[in-house]
């Protein structure tokens, strides 16, 4: 029996992307927590370039980066195509995923930063949120009529941002500049099968990322009394 393991964060939208394909699929694996200040020897071993999580394990072998991740559990087990089997609806899910990944940096950096980086970071999401306010208009769903690779990747957009917001009092996004984006956003949580893959700790990754935005402003707050002595 093929033994899979998964190395992660709970509070991860990229350990809880590696989570949802194993679902789907049906793969029975083994949830490996991770401490971010005191990341395991089976960590630092499975993933030496990067040092970070998701790290998927199968048969021994590790596997990183969660998209990456994403296409190998399509590819190996059984179960439900996470990838659409047309040629070019696949190239469409690449696309959608990997544009949404490459704007995870924006997302930070707006609720995490401050100052210039805040901005360009809130400049960053904005003209994510309009492309994505026009592509989603009247789509459940990022390519075809099933939920797949690109929707799994959108966790972060979908779910993540709106705790951002609340933890950080920064809000992006209003149904009066992005009806499209918040109609898909809100459609996608209340699915059925999104709510039986999102994580349930919802209150508790609210209260994670409020203790980090405070933190984080803490240490802004007494660099920037330092350089001012």
């Amino acid at each position: 029996m093929a033994q899979v393991k998964l190395l992660g964060f709970w509070y991860s939208p990229f350990s809880h992307r590696v989570e949802w394909a194993l679902k789907i699929k049906g793969v029975k694996y083994e949830y490996i927590e991770e401490d971010r200040n005191n990341k395991s020897s089976l960590l630092l071993q499975s993933n030496p370039i990067h040092k970070e999580i998701p790290v998927l394990i199968h048969n021994g072998k590790p596997i990183v980066e969660s998209m990456v991740i994403l296409e190998y559990i399509d590819e190996t087990f059984d179960g439900p195509s996470i990838l659409p089997k047309d040629p070019y609806d696949r190239a469409l899910a690449r696309f959608w995923a990997k544009f949404l990944d490459d704007k995870v940096t924006a997302v930070v950096n707006t609720f995490f930063r401050k100052g210039d980086e805040q901005e360009k970071g809130k400049e960053e999401v904005y003209e994510m949120l309009k492309v994505l306010d026009n592509e989603l208009k009247d789509k459940k769903f990022f390519v075809g009529d099933k939920f797949g690779f690109a929707d799994i990747v959108a966790n972060m957009v979908a779910l993540w941002l709106g705790v951002y917001e609340e933890a950080s009092g920064v809000v992006l996004v209003t149904s009066q500049k992005f009806p499209k984006f918040c109609a898909w956003r809100d459609e996608y949580i209340n699915c059925s099968q999104v709510k039986e893959y999102l994580p349930s700790r919802r209150d508790e990754l609210l209260t994670f990322f409020h203790a980090r935005v405070r933190a984080r402003a803490q240490v802004t707050t007494s660099a920037s009394a330092s350089a001012s002595k």
